[in-house]
């Protein structure tokens, strides 16, 4: 199976523009996202995916492959389809979509989800970390999920859940394994082209998670388990906590 590594990279971002371009201890996010993305033995290509020619020209001096996409995609999935048809629909038999602010991405996270992708029946494939602080139940910008027993997505909310009725005396986390999306997907070709043409759904609107639409129209999202957590660049804060790890690595 032939895998593409897509980073979807747009110049806007409402909180931090620009942010794919700002500099983490010498070297600018997006260009450290290229480089996690090919020591992932199991992707076969990676590809950038911008709508700003800021973008493009930075990545081309990095000597990485660019495509340029609509500036119209609400969702980086659907970014991902569009880069997919402009490199060849006919090359690729599957797409992981690599976050463009997750500077300090592991490539084993990267290959784990390829390897679940290799699997028979598989259809999308993500990611998910026991949750090890209470805290982390409480942040809506978390989102959290359940499985059946064979690690297949029943559902994913920014509540926590399951909800535990009879209530716990000591941590939560320690009462059940509760467990919080790491949001790397991939998918295979074909499905992702059913996905991008679906309409948005109740509870993705409900929820803010774009995922909901693809469980309420019956495609199966396979999780694999993961003990690396993901780090997002979305604010300042985040940025500078960026630039603190770079300096200490």
């Amino acid at each position: 199976m032939r895998i593409l590594g897509v980073i979807p990279a747009r110049f806007g971002s409402s909180r931090l523009p620009g942010k794919v371009l700002l500099d983490i201890g010498g070297r600018s996010m997006v260009a450290r996202v290229i480089e996690q993305a090919r020591r992932c033995p199991g992707l076969a290509a990676v590809v950038v995916a911008t709508d700003d020619e800021r973008v493009a020209g930075h990545v081309r001096g990095l000597a990485a492959e660019v495509v340029m996409t609509s500036p119209d995609h609400p969702s980086g999935t659907d970014r991902c389809y569009e880069a997919l048809e402009r490199v060849g629909r006919d090359r690729f038999d599957a797409v992981v979509n690599i976050q463009g602010d997750e500077p300090f991405l592991d490539p084993a996270q990267l290959d784990l989800v390829c390897a679940t992708l290799l699997r028979p029946g598989v259809q999308v494939a993500t990611l998910a970390k026991a949750v090890t602080d209470d805290r982390e139940l409480n942040d809506p910008g978390e989102a959290h999920l359940v499985v059946d027993k064979d690690l297949n997505a029943l559902y994913f909310s920014r509540a926590a859940i399951p909800y535990l009725r009879d209530g716990t005396t000591g941590p939560r986390h320690r009462a059940f394994p509760f467990l919080k999306h790491v949001g790397v997907y991939g998918y295979r070709s074909e499905v992702l082209e059913k996905l991008v043409a679906l309409p948005p759904s109740p509870l993705e609107q409900a929820e803010r998670l774009e995922q909901l639409r693809w469980l309420e129209n019956g495609f199966r999202v396979t999780v694999a388990l993961t003990e690396h957590d993901s780090f997002c660049v979305d604010t300042e804060a985040d940025l500078a906590e960026a630039r603190r790890r770079a300096a200490a690595s």
